[in-house]
């Protein structure tokens, strides 16, 4: 198969698929880049104030930052994803990680705004080639159910890990030496990271001989990005501009055209056959909602303690540092709940915090003290994510075939990276205009934070379709998927 293959003695797999030490010791490798991934998005939210000082960026101009990452990203996740099982992971992984670590040095290097969100752009390819090739790594390895899911659960918190050291790391380079160091710092955790892969991965004993499916590659490649690239321009210029509207409408079609050819050719990027799987389909349906809450809750609450609150960057990561602590500790227990009690229960519980936490969190504004009105609610929510991300991810990538591992961690993946790039345009978009309508006689405080209460209103009811959406799974898969 052309998935990464690893040495099926004791070291990796014993005969009921149990994973130990050998496992164990690669499960840390992808665990490290998904921290990799995760503390570059969130080491980012806390220095733009200081970057868009330092390189001029406009308000509207400066969530190219986040975007252009996410635009390569969630563009070329299907690509990466297909990739890694054709070629495999050890390969992709490690192309990856060279990708990421050289774009985020010439990031730190940046000397104007073009320079930097060009490396961003680039950084989304590595972490495109990244992602999935991780995914692809644990359904690889951990085929039993109850390890598979600890396993789920250690990558979902690793990317909590990342949240909290990027939001203290962060606050505490930008305010201390530079906002430069944010993508500095990947530089030799990216040197480490591809020593460990040539040296501990297995190389990919690839028995199968297919082509990549090009035709697909390009048009759902280019189509995802355009779509992406569309919605992304929604708060510069408005939804009926034709840098919005030209192309949407070139990504959808491109879109379509991608399901025809997939429905043709013999040996398509995306099987479409997968989503026959329920837990794949439902999965992916959810994590595409759950992007716009993760955008709410991390991008949002960090510019709502600075231009809200008043908070420097390194008291903003500070004071998002709780919320990423209870992500992991909740995500640990979520991983060894799932085998037991599905992915229904757990999805309707996150969704429940979600919902309560982000209508809390909407009563909060300049007055307001940390500890009541930003505090309590993102801890809540904090809880909702522990909850839902792990069982998410595990409940999207059940039941297929180990063949599809890569393709089937990039869907996920991009599920994810789609969500939340709209998600941040749309959110964007409505927080600017409910601020500028809040403008007259108030103060700028007050009218920012008037557009923030709006994004969090929004997100409630994201949750509220996430919840729904956990319905269609069947109560009896929702267990055995897991």
């Amino acid at each position: 198969m052309a998935t990464e293959q690893f040495e099926k003695s004791k070291d990796t797999r014993g005969d009921a698929g149990t994973a130990n030490g050998k496992a164990w010791l690669i499960l840390a490798l992808v665990c490290a880049c998904q921290f990799m991934v995760i503390l570059d998005s969130s080491i980012v939210n806390v220095a733009l104030p200081s970057v868009r000082e330092d390189l001029g960026f406009t308000d509207t101009g400066l969530a190219w930052v986040v975007n252009g990452y996410l635009l390569t990203f969630a563009g070329i996740m299907l690509l990466g994803g297909r990739a890694a099982d054709l070629f495999g992971a050890r390969r992709v992984l490690t192309a990856g990680l060279v990708v990421f670590s050289v774009s985020s040095l010439v990031g730190g290097l940046a000397s104007t705004s073009e320079i930097l969100v060009t490396a961003r752009v680039v950084q989304g390819v590595g972490a495109a080639m990244m992602a999935p090739s991780t995914l692809a790594v644990i359904n690889t390895v951990f085929t039993e159910p109850g390890e598979r899911a600890k396993a789920f659960g250690a990558w979902a918190s690793s990317g909590g890990v990342g949240g909290l050291a990027g939001a203290i790391v962060g606050g505490a380079f930008t305010t201390g030496l530079s906002w430069r160091w944010v993508f500095l710092i990947n530089v030799p955790i990216g040197a480490l990271l591809i020593t460990v892969a040539l040296t501990q991965l297995s190389a990919a004993r690839t028995t199968r001989r297919e082509s990549l499916d090009l035709l697909g590659a390009l048009t759902g490649t280019l189509g995802l990005a355009a779509v992406v690239f569309g919605v992304m321009h929604i708060a510069d210029h408005g939804w009926g501009d034709s840098l919005v509207v030209g192309p949407i409408l070139v990504g959808l079609v491109l879109l379509v055209a991608f399901l025809v050819v997939e429905s043709k050719v013999a040996n398509p990027m995306v099987p479409l056959k997968l989503f026959g799987n329920r837990g794949i389909a439902t999965g992916n349906a959810m994590l595409l909602l759950f992007g716009g809450i993760a955008i709410a809750m991390w991008y949002f609450t960090a510019l709502f303690l600075q231009n809200v609150l008043g908070f420097t960057a390194l008291q903003a990561g500070l004071g998002q540092t709780p919320a990423a602590v209870g992500f992991m500790v909740v995500a640990r227990y979520a991983s060894a709940w799932l085998p037991k009690v599905g992915v229904r229960p757990l999805i309707l519980a996150g969704s429940a915090c979600f919902v309560a936490g982000f209508l809390w969190l909407s009563a909060a504004g300049p007055g307001s003290g940390y500890a009541a009105s930003v505090l309590g609610p993102t801890l809540l929510i904090s809880v909702g994510i522990g909850l839902t991300f792990p069982t998410l991810m595990a409940a999207s990538t059940a039941g297929a075939p180990e063949e599809y591992a890569g393709i089937v961690g990039g869907l996920a993946n991009t599920a994810s990276q789609v969500g939340g790039s709209i998600g941040l345009a749309v959110l964007a978009t409505a927080a600017g205009a409910k601020a500028a309508d809040a403008a007259e006689g108030t103060s700028k405080a007050e009218a920012v934070a008037s557009g923030y209460d709006l994004v969090f209103l929004a997100a409630a009811g994201i949750a509220v379709g996430i919840a729904l959406v956990s319905l269609l799974v069947p109560k009896q898969e929702a267990a055995a998927d897991a």
